[in-house]
């Protein structure tokens, strides 16, 4: 092995030279002093990359500052528990699918969503297209756990397609925000804000008229030929939209002037046996339960707690 000089390859080695003592401990407190900097400023984060600093001012009113923990405390007292309770049920479901070997597909969520907008198009109505696959996969895995002991026999599944075949024709289906505005220059002003690069949702927010779907952005859901209550006018012109298209100003049946957003299009099906033979078992098993059960029947199962306690 070397010694802290290099050896002499040739002939005979020359003495071995030694450090003296004072030194050497001189040079290894030094190294030790500059790890011991190094690991200290590796644990402090660099304010300038924290997103998050103490006393950081959000907004002021009469030169009193709001902080960013006064904002982020308000909004996890007004929506916090909720959207823990969603992130903890989705992780409860995705924890049963691997215990029961339960596997939903792409194609599986695709398919309830068609089924849906057919059905209940505002069943997801201020969730966005992530969150709103979240939601409709933990409820397929939720409903397959519930019912993967109920046995359902063949003839009963495709008595019930064979009765009511019409509602596997699904019609193209439209996610749909609104705006409206009581007259056509304000609709023009907002239209305006939205070329300019405006939120549609926070517009529609501060802005919208329509007091059912303003709270929520607009949001109307699905909308389709089935579509019951929506004005035709709608339906109409998001037919000629494409995904993320916004319109022009357009007059409502009822007198006041409207914008719409087009977030995503569902192109119309028929559904052949085969492929909704499974969902139909699914509902044929769940109305034998007794009772409805959500994913917190499940918590004790999977060893689940939270923050907000029992």
């Amino acid at each position: 092995m070397k010694s802290g000089l290099d050896r002499n390859r040739g002939g005979n080695e020359p003495p071995k030279r030694r450090l003296k003592a004072k030194p050497l401990v001189m040079l290894i407190a030094i190294l030790a002093l500059g790890n011991l900097l190094w690991f200290i400023g590796w644990l402090i984060p660099d304010k300038a990359e924290s997103p998050f600093q103490a006393g950081e001012e959000v907004a002021s009113v009469a030169g009193e500052p709001i902080t960013r923990e006064e904002w982020m405390t308000a909004m996890e007292q007004k929506v916090g528990r909720e959207v823990l309770l969603d992130l903890v049920n989705d992780r409860v479901m995705e924890t049963a699918a691997k215990e029961y070997k339960i596997d939903v597909s792409e194609e599986d969520i695709d398919r309830e969503l068609a089924l849906l907008s057919s059905l209940d198009g505002k069943a997801y109505t201020g969730l966005d297209a992530d969150q709103m696959r979240r939601k409709v996969r933990s409820e397929l895995i939720l409903n397959r756990v519930l019912t993967k002991d109920i046995v359902i026999e063949d003839k009963a599944v495709k008595a019930y397609y064979e009765k009511n075949e019409e509602q596997f024709e699904i019609p193209t289906a439209y996610r749909t925000s609104l705006l409206v505005a009581s007259t056509e220059s304000d609709a023009k002003q907002a239209l305006e804000e939205l070329k300019d690069g405006s939120s549609f949702d926070v517009l529609a927010k501060e802005r919208s008229i329509d007091s059912s779907s303003a709270s929520i952005g607009g949001d109307l859901g699905y909308i389709s030929s089935r579509t019951e209550e929506v004005d035709q006018s709608i339906l109409q012109t998001a037919k000629k939209l494409k995904d993320d298209g916004v319109s022009d100003v357009f007059k409502l049946e009822e007198g006041s002037y409207a914008i719409i957003q087009v977030h995503d299009i569902l192109k119309g099906r028929s559904f052949k046996f085969k492929e909704v033979k499974e969902h139909i078992r699914s509902e044929l098993a769940l109305q034998q339960l007794s009772q409805s059960v959500t994913p917190e029947t499940f918590w004790k199962e999977f060893d689940t707690h939270w923050f907000y306690g029992k």
